[in-house]
């Protein structure tokens, strides 16, 4: 039975188990609970529609 190795999500390396990708980004003190607050996510979209084209034979 062949174990694979992690990869690091920080580092280009082998994962070696530190943790340091589970602080949250925005308080070094917490655990990151993947509240998305440091993502700046907005609650809705924005369309800008330049113009309309009608089908004529509708």
């Amino acid at each position: 039975m062949k174990i694979e190795k992690k990869e690091c999500v920080l580092y280009d390396r082998e994962c070696i188990d530190c943790g340091e990708c589970d602080i949250c980004d925005l308080d070094p003190l917490k655990m990151c609970d993947n509240c998305g607050k440091c993502l700046e996510i907005k609650d809705d979209a924005v369309i800008k529609i330049d113009k309309i084209i009608m089908n004529e034979k509708e």
